[in-house]
């Protein structure tokens, strides 16, 4: 028997990116939602990116300044693409069993990534983050969950509710839920709420290759 024979092949990969802000060797802030992610899906990986760059008090930046910019994010993206497809080659994972799931900075950062770049991930969880601007265009196959609290003064509901219809219009899908009485940050609330639009929503491309095949079943034989 090979030595390797018992080991299991992740069928999914979930890249969680942390807010910018936290001390690299404190605690682990994504912890709660990589149980949550893997106590769902057992046979799943989880990957932690964590910000490349350290602010005059050593807290970490997916950026130099404190807020986000198109030019930092600009800068982040490339490094973050290219791990990613790395990480899927290594699993051999096609890119609709990658998953991105951002907290802050990192939301931002995840939901900038599948707009600037097609076929990268399946899906995105953000927390407590948004876009740069009101999208123009809805990233293709990719099910982007929006995920925030009311009370959030950093990031502004507001700004969620406006991509989120912007995301609808444009045809995405897209899933919106704003929690009351949360502030900025990774909630137990928020993670409970995004392990069941992962376990209930079903993206239109299964609807669509359903009703294809469908459509195929009633044709005429002969």
């Amino acid at each position: 028997m090979s030595p390797n024979a018992n080991v299991q092949v992740p069928e999914l990969l979930f890249a969680l990116l942390p807010d910018s802000g936290i001390a690299p060797d404190g605690p682990d802030t994504l912890a709660p939602l990589a149980a949550a992610l893997l106590g769902q899906y057992p046979r799943a990986a989880t990957l932690t990116v964590h910000p490349p760059l350290r602010d005059a008090q050593g807290r970490c930046r997916w950026w130099p300044g404190a807020e986000p910019s198109p030019d930092g994010v600009d800068e982040a993206l490339p490094p973050l693409v290219g791990r990613l497809r790395q990480e899927a080659a290594r699993l051999s994972l096609p890119w609709q069993r990658v998953a991105l799931a951002g907290v802050g900075d990192g939301a931002v950062l995840a939901l900038e990534a599948v707009q600037a770049e097609p076929a990268l991930v399946g899906r995105v969880l953000a927390f407590a983050g948004g876009y740069l601007a009101r999208p123009e265009a809805a990233p293709q196959d990719v099910c982007v969950h929006l995920l925030h609290g009311l009370e959030d003064r950093r990031f502004p509901y507001r700004h969620v509710v406006d991509a989120a219809q912007a995301l609808v219009d444009l045809g995405a899908d897209v899933t919106a839920d704003l929690l009351p009485h949360l502030d900025h940050g990774l909630h137990p609330a928020l993670i409970d709420k995004a392990m069941e639009q992962l376990r209930n929503f079903i993206p239109a491309r299964l609807w669509r290759e359903a009703l294809i095949a469908a459509q195929e079943n009633e044709r005429p034989v002969g």
